[in-house]
Order: C-alpha cells, then structure tokens, then sequence
C-alpha cells in the first residue's frame, strides 16, 4: 500500500489468483463492465508471449474516506500456467489482500491444493503468512456437472478462517460479492494497522 498525497488516494493491491483456467481474468472482466465507468479505469492485459497479466484500477467512492484519504483499489490477475511461477510470484508481491478463486470441477482438485499451497509458500517468502493478509477464496463454476460444494472443498484444501463466496463467473453470479468482500476485508486490515505505509508524494 502507499499513499499518493498529491490527489489524496491511499492505493492498495488486491490479486486474483488460482490454478489455470479457473476464472480468474473472467472475474476481472466481469467486474469492469459491471463498474460504473467513472469508478474504475481502463482493463489493461500486459503480455509476454502467452504470458498475460490482466489489470485495472478500481475507485470505490461509497467507502468513504480513510483518515481523509480515498482509497483506491488497483485489481491483478496472475498468469495461471505453473510455468510463469517467476511472474506469479511478482504479481502477488505487494498484495493487500488476495482473492484464491478455485476451480470447483472435481478434476481439479490437485490443481486447486497445488495452486493454494504455492501461493502460501509465496506469502512465506514475503514475510507473510495467510494470517498476515486478508485472503477471501471463491469456488468459481458451480454450475458445471462435477462441481464440489463449497463447504467440502474448503475442508479438503483447509482453507480454514477464509471467507468464501459461491460463483459462476462467466454468469457475473457471485463475482461483485467476491469483491465487496476482499475489498470489506482490506480496508477493515488498513484501519487495524499501526505500521506505517509507503508515502509518495
């Protein structure tokens, strides 16, 4: 997080992240054309080879302000293929909070449990633990045949003390309650911090 004085913002990074394919640029896409225009900025995809990292930024304005800051929120997905780890990894550096969007498919069980597992050992080598950042998970295509329910993925992948959040994301079903909850989350962290952010003026 810093906070930019000149317009009075306080930026914070939340990042969407997951196995392959398992929705999180559809989150990111559904969120852009559902927000009112004037709220968010324009859907940025940097890409390198078939590497893609979407972005955008995200002005909630009904927050109200925080010690005479708005806050601003900047959304992040992470390339989802295991061999651009590199670029996961510094994707979710910085994050504020994290949004674990899982596939709810059967079949991708292990690649829910790897992807959950690796983003911890991430947070690890931030300085961070799960604890240390709010992280919400959404079970994303529960509308497909073999879609486990919510409550016993979260069991099997222990995602114990995580908000969670029922989605069909190509729908738009569960996607803006996914985000008021991880942004709720953040800024209810920010208020509680005593440590001082990054300041630039």
């Amino acid at each position: 997080m810093y906070i930019n004085w000149r317009s009075r913002e306080l930026n914070l990074k939340v990042v969407y992240y997951g196995p392959a394919m398992s929705g999180k640029t559809t989150n990111l896409e559904q969120i852009h054309q559902r927000v009112d225009p004037q709220r968010r900025g324009e859907l940025v995809s940097v890409k390198t080879h078939e590497d893609r990292t979407l972005y955008f930024d995200f002005l909630q304005l009904e927050l109200g302000k925080i010690g005479g800051l708005t806050p601003k929120i900047h959304l992040y997905t992470v390339p989802g293929q295991t061999y651009y780890e590199a670029s996961r990894k510094l994707v979710l550096k910085g994050a504020d909070g994290v949004v674990f969007v899982a596939d709810s498919s059967q079949r991708r069980f292990v690649d829910n449990q790897l992807a959950w597992h690796k983003m911890q050992e991430y947070l690890v080598d931030f300085g961070l633990n799960s604890d240390a950042i709010p992280i919400v998970v959404q079970f994303n295509k529960q509308d497909v045949m073999d879609a486990m329910p919510p409550q016993t993925m979260k069991m099997l992948l222990r995602m114990d003390g995580c908000p969670f959040y029922s989605a069909t994301a190509i729908k738009g079903e569960g996607v803006l309650d996914t985000l008021k909850g991880i942004t709720r989350g953040v800024l209810q962290f920010v208020q509680r911090q005593a440590v001082p952010v990054t300041t630039a003026r």
